[in-house]
């Protein structure tokens, strides 16, 4: 557990200037099995303290690769100093930052360490069952990643906190060829929130979903390309996932909002059909915990539910507490820092669109002639909305039944254009977690989504 060594400073900090504290550890492990050859084997730790002041508008950081109670003292002058000076030479004037209350959150979790050997052992079982059960593969790679974030928060007007984050998961990548010798590739992940022993408890557990796998695989081997145009299609899987991230969720992130994002001017306008909503969770989704729950962010506000669009009107941004004084409107706790060096920056959490009431297989069969696609293997936006996504695993739709799966192709579109011919939303979440948010700095993020009927332009071969 990581020590605090920072609370006792709290008497340090200078009257009548927002203060921030922060003690945090990230560790990496990893594993990496390429054809049962151990290719990789990861251990690292990285640890430090950093404080962060503003000063009338202005802020000073200071960071240091040491955990100690002297540590702390030194960035804290530091930091204080910078503010200071900034505040001198640009004179903003603005103030403290409105209030976000007083209280601590302690930490639901403890991180448990598992020792490298534990880790080896089991990724080479799920390796022999994979070689022992499918012989028709070109290539096999199991990938055991976890990695955790502890920090211990302390700030002068708002909640102290003591975070706790730890992930496990297990990538599983299957190759083979089509009968004209194309190569095709899938793969899937388990694992979540939590210490390994919590996520894992056997191998034989995830044998199910790698059985799945390995049957898809096979589907595409017999696969065909999609017709390119703009069809109609079912986006299931984790598809409306990364779309509420990607191309919907860094729009209305607030400081690329005030950089110039599609969403500065769309602000209570429709951007989406009316059976779209989407949400950026906190800690709590449809009765239960999120993929990756956040209870205090990195500034010290209580993390809440923001809202992002309401039946298809874009209702509010999400932001830190700088933003929702500009905006007019109150912080919900999306200020994160990946690392003890790095600052907080507005960041997703756990983005979702919510569900409908439509069920899968009547969307299926509303559909004359489209595709269902369910996989994705890569992903991009930008700050207008428009995205393309790479699709590695998809169905065509024949006269509302399910035919041929499809190689890979893309789908591409601008978001609150293609929302708006969302004209059925299933009844069912699907959630990923397993990935990074690469906005300047990694952060660990959750999406999810419901099952879209609506309008793509597709790529095909």
């Amino acid at each position: 557990m990581l020590e605090d060594f920072i609370s006792g400073k709290k008497g340090l900090f200078a009257t009548g200037i927002h203060t921030e504290l922060r003690a945090q550890e990230n560790r990496q492990r990893q594993v990496v099995l390429v054809q049962g050859n151990l290719t990789g084997n990861v251990r690292v730790e990285t640890a430090g303290v950093s404080a962060r002041v503003c000063k009338n508008g202005v802020y000073g950081f200071s960071s240091m690769a040491e955990g100690s109670g002297q540590a702390a003292e030194t960035v804290l002058k530091a930091a204080t100093e910078n503010a200071v000076f900034m505040d001198r030479h640009v004179q903003k004037k603005k103030g403290m930052l409105p209030p976000v209350g007083r209280g601590d959150f302690p930490a639901g979790k403890v991180i448990t360490d598992t020792e490298q050997k534990r880790y080896i052992e089991f990724v080479k079982e799920i390796d022999a069952y994979i070689l022992d059960r499918y012989p028709k593969l070109s290539s096999r790679t199991v990938i055991l990643s976890a990695d955790s974030m502890e920090k211990r928060i302390c700030t002068s007007d708002g909640y102290d906190g003591h975070v706790v984050m730890p992930r496990n998961y297990i990538y599983v990548f299957l190759n083979s060829e089509t009968k004209a010798g194309v190569p095709v590739e899938l793969f899937d992940v388990a694992g979540g929130f939590g210490n390994f022993d919590d996520v894992f408890r056997e191998p034989s557990l995830v044998y199910p979903q790698i059985d799945c796998l390995y049957e898809k695989l096979m589907q595409k081997r017999e696969g065909v390309y999609a017709e390119a145009g703009y069809k109609t299609v079912v986006l299931g899987g984790i598809l409306p996932g990364m779309l509420a991230h990607e191309a919907v969720g860094h729009t209305v992130e607030a400081d690329l909002v005030l950089g110039g994002s599609v969403a500065g001017p769309s602000l209570h306008k429709q951007v989406a059909s009316e059976k779209v909503s989407l949400v950026d969770f906190a800690h709590t989704a449809f009765g239960k915990e999120t993929p990756l729950p956040v209870r205090v962010d990195d500034e010290g506000t209580p993390a809440e539910d923001a809202v992002l669009i309401k039946d298809g009107i874009l209702e509010g941004y999400m932001n830190n507490r700088e933003s929702a004084e500009h905006f007019g409107v109150k912080p919900q706790g999306n200020a994160r820092a990946y690392s003890f060096s790095d600052e907080p920056l507005i960041r997703m959490r756990n983005t979702a669109v919510l569900p409908g009431k439509d069920k899968l297989e009547d969307m299926i069969a509303s559909v004359d002639d489209g595709y269902y696609f369910t996989h994705s293997h890569n992903g991009q936006a930008d700050m207008t909305g428009e995205f393309m996504f790479g699709v590695c695993m998809g169905y065509e739709i024949k006269n509302g039944r399910l035919g041929r799966a499809v190689l890979d192709s893309t789908i591409s579109g601008v978001a609150f254009e293609m929302l708006k011919t969302v004209d059925m939303v299933s009844d069912e979440v699907i959630w990923a977690s397993s990935g990074f948010c690469g906005k300047k700095q990694p952060m660990p993020v959750g999406m999810g989504g419901p099952a879209l009927r609506c309008k793509v332009m597709i790529g095909g071969r």
